[in-house]
């Protein structure tokens, strides 16, 4: 039986992802600091990804902003930014973020899925979601609401896990599992066709990539330290690049509307 809305919902309010990306006082801006940095250290493929320079004065409405890490960087570029997200324990620190750095946003409490029952409607230049949708029972139901919500010309943005992955493998294996806390009661994964589906027709794909693996080993990792698995301390870079870009466990979609 598929997991419903309530459930997944009571998971991240239960550990906010991310939430223990550090030990300083929780929504210190030390804190903060030291999530941004330890995020973008192990997924350095955000920033390039996101282009959060390219958003000045551009409407931007992010699904599933959690902590706001990507959020911050938007406002920080100087987007008109909105963040909708499920759980309210991340939207709290979220809107608590924005008010440590001085930021200003617009932030909404609720599912995706139905994003027209809470969000006002306006048209956004920048609809993002990073490693969200695929945690919802219903993807194609947040696929229909962007639809209503993205400009003619604007962009789509998102990251789904996928299934023909070196991670998906291992957790096929019993040897890892989708979030960094056990029990995430849905995690989709996808190959690129599926994506295409999951799109449809009123969608032209304009870029899909492969990226990430993650190669440090967990004890180290939850105490600061980026110590390397044996078999990947051994790898040369370009190695695991090649590996990343075919194996990797995020896809990246960008998409535009169909005119």
């Amino acid at each position: 039986m598929t997991a419903n809305i309530a459930d997944v919902k009571n998971f991240w309010n239960s550990r906010p992802c991310n939430v223990k990306h550090s030990e300083k006082p929780l929504a210190s801006k030390e804190y903060f600091d030291e999530v941004e940095k330890k995020k973008f250290f192990v997924e350095p493929h955000i920033k390039s990804f996101s282009e959060f320079n390219l958003w000045n004065g551009k409407k931007v409405l992010e699904i599933g902003c959690g902590l706001a890490t990507a959020g911050i960087n938007f406002a920080r570029y100087g987007a008109d930014y909105t963040g909708v997200e499920l759980s309210k324990e991340s939207l709290e620190l979220a809107k608590k973020r924005f008010e440590v750095y001085q930021c200003e946003g617009n932030f909404y409490e609720g599912n995706a899925e139905n994003l027209s029952d809470f969000l006002p409607e306006e048209k956004y230049h920048l609809i993002y979601s990073w490693g969200v949708i695929h945690h919802t029972p219903h993807p194609e139901k947040v696929i229909q609401q962007v639809k209503k919500y993205l400009h003619k010309n604007g962009t789509f943005k998102m990251m789904l896990y996928a299934s023909n992955s070196w991670k998906n493998y291992m957790i096929g294996a019993g040897l890892d599992q989708p979030e960094a806390q056990y029990g995430c009661p849905i995690a989709y994964t996808y190959t690129e066709e599926e994506i295409e589906s999951l799109l449809g027709d009123d969608f032209v794909i304009t870029s899909m990539e492969r990226d990430h693996i993650f190669p440090y080993q967990i004890g180290p990792y939850k105490q600061g330290e980026y110590i390397k698995q044996p078999w990947f301390e051994s790898m040369p870079d370009e190695m695991f690049t090649i590996l990343e870009k075919k194996l990797g466990w995020h896809i990246l979609v960008t998409a535009k509307l169909k005119n």
